[in-house]
């Protein structure tokens, strides 16, 4: 029940380009290319994966990260 109400609110939060987190914009995050994709570390510890052709992000998988 609970992930019910939080999924939509982190949906936007990535629609809008900032963390799910801690709100911060990702643009402002540290971005590094593994495996052929842009990975942007938020300030707070939290990675994603940024799609540049879409503009958009979501949260990184374990086996992307290293």
């Amino acid at each position: 029940m609970f992930k019910n109400l939080i999924s939509p609110i982190q949906a936007w939060l990535l629609s809008q380009g900032r963390c799910v987190g801690c709100g911060e914009s990702l643009s402002t995050g540290k971005t590094t290319v593994v495996k052929q994709k842009d990975i942007v570390s938020c300030r707070c510890g939290r990675m994603f994966v940024h799609d540049v052709k879409q503009n958009s992000y979501r949260r990184a998988l374990f086996d992307e990260i290293g």
